[in-house]
């Protein structure tokens, strides 16, 4: 007699989270220019803005205490970036539907980019530190200052690596995904992370202050360095966690409306 199988068990939340976790750790290691990029160019930039423009916009040479903080964000905001392409990547190359066929949790592929990006962000983060403290900066924080400020900064990382991938899945294709991204690692220029807002015109001054890059930089240098905080921590915590719910709900409803026609 020929008895019909059992159907198989779909695998938990946990367990397809693991394995796209683990695929884009892979594909992250296996793109080892990006890495390196995303590690260069920030330590490039601390480099020339530390020695070619360090003298002049700060002659008594402590103006390496002052960008470092700046630098940590351009670095996490470059190395995020790439999630979009990533993204995009696996929405316009078909493997979304192979993933669609198999009795698995296809979205956890999003969470998966999420994750990858944040560690490899902190990896890189913690290399520019290491790179900074050989160039002289010299932070004052004590332990807990720096659990905070690296909490501030895996924050920051989460928000903008959701953003990332929002604007992946938005994106007709990985160079559109790029360029769209490109767009905001401006907005490091256009905060205190390589000058005091004081400095700026009036119209600009107001901009850089309510955006939301500046109170994460001045949390950051507060507890690194030991600057007023005031109230800065509260903003950069709550645009943080705004950022990273708004993402998250846009990212979801994109990848319900682009996977679903297919």
């Amino acid at each position: 007699m020929i008895t019909q199988a059992a159907p198989a068990k779909a695998p938990s939340f946990f367990s397809t989270s693991t394995v796209f976790i683990g695929r884009s750790i892979r594909h992250s290691l296996r793109n080892t220019e990006a890495l390196l990029m995303a590690i260069m160019l920030p330590i490039m930039l601390m480099l020339l803005f530390t020695y070619v423009f360090g003298g002049a916009l700060d002659p008594g040479g402590n103006y390496v205490d002052y960008v470092v903080p700046g630098i940590i964000l351009l670095c996490a905001g470059f190395g995020s970036s790439s999630t979009a392409v990533d993204v995009s990547g696996d929405m316009t190359n078909g493997i979304i539907d192979r993933f669609r066929t198999m009795p698995i949790h296809s979205k956890n592929v999003i969470l998966g980019h999420v994750t990858a990006s944040l560690a490899r962000n902190l990896l890189a983060t913690a290399v520019v530190i290491g790179v900074a403290l050989l160039v002289g900066f010299n932070p004052t924080a004590t332990f807990m200052e720096w659990l905070g400020a690296i909490g501030v900064i895996t924050l920051f990382i989460l928000a903008f690596t959701w953003l990332y991938a929002a604007i992946g899945l938005v994106a007709g294709n990985p160079a559109a995904a790029s360029g769209y991204g490109f767009a905001l690692l401006f907005l490091p220029y256009l905060s205190s992370a390589f000058v005091p807002t004081s400095t700026m015109p009036n119209w600009l001054q107001w901009i850089a202050e309510n955006q939301p890059i500046t109170p994460v930089i001045e949390t950051i240098r507060s507890l690194l360095t030991g600057t007023p905080i005031d109230n800065q921590a509260w903003w950069a915590a709550g645009w943080c966690v705004l950022i990273i719910l708004a993402s998250y709900l846009w990212a979801s409803w994109s990848f319900k409306r682009k996977a679903g026609r297919r």
